[in-house]
């Protein structure tokens, strides 16, 4: 995963912060009864994001990024990161488009977490070779490109409501297509969780930010 990737967990492996800004949602869908580990479902409902919430989700993307980014990552890196590719005009793209599918987890009262999953062919050979050589599919898959959780409810059970609404979603996006992730290879935390999600490292990639390399693991959730 790129470092917007750097994932938030039920068991919490990134921060994240949030607006309380009113907004006009969509229909919402119940969240899950209860986390893996036994917590009770945190109050609200994962949700398909609307053009509405673009500016919240764009709003909790930029505080959470910097909070996820390696150890050493530059801030003029970070904020160029987020002016450049996490901006309420992309938000608003990706709830709307039928390639991607944008969650958030809504409380009422504002968004505790969200994700985005993409379908399409992955952006480096890398990560293409991975994916093909262990499931003999080629292209598209499915990406949970990034999933995030507000710091003031990590270990609720947020990310892994958001996790289940994920997996559910990337079936509607492409039944039986592979459904890939890839995450830093320092955090282990985060790979703790998507293990525990179903995901398995199958290989490995490089991701520039800036100035820098990123070594990130490319791991594949084991089709249930």
């Amino acid at each position: 995963m790129t470092p917007e990737h750097a994932p938030a967990s039920g068991t919490a492996p990134a921060a994240t912060a949030h607006e309380t800004a009113p907004r006009t949602t969509g229909a919402a869908t119940p969240a899950p009864a209860a986390a893996a580990a036994g917590r009770p479902a945190p109050p609200g409902v994962v949700r398909r994001a609307t053009a509405d919430d673009a500016a919240e989700v764009a709003w909790l993307a930029a505080l959470t990024f910097p909070l996820a980014c390696p150890p050493g990552t530059l801030p003029a890196d970070m904020a160029a990161h987020i002016a450049r590719k996490l901006t309420p005009s992309h938000f608003r793209a990706w709830a709307g488009s039928p390639e991607h599918a944008l969650l958030v987890h809504d409380d009422g009262g504002r968004l505790l977490g969200y994700a985005l999953l993409a379908r399409g062919a992955p952006g480096s050979t890398a990560e293409i070779e991975a994916i093909r050589s262990a499931t003999g599919s080629t292209a598209p898959y499915v990406e949970l490109s990034k999933i995030y959780v507000h710091p003031d409810v990590l270990g609720g059970g947020v990310a892994a409501a958001l996790m289940r609404g994920a997996v559910d979603a990337a079936a509607e996006l492409g039944a039986g297509l592979p459904f890939w992730l890839a995450t830093n290879k320092a955090n282990e935390r985060a790979q703790a969780f998507y293990r525990k999600s179903g995901f398995e490292v199958v290989g490995e990639r490089t991701n520039r930010v800036g100035d820098q390399d990123h070594h990130d693991l490319v791991l594949l959730r084991a089709r249930t």
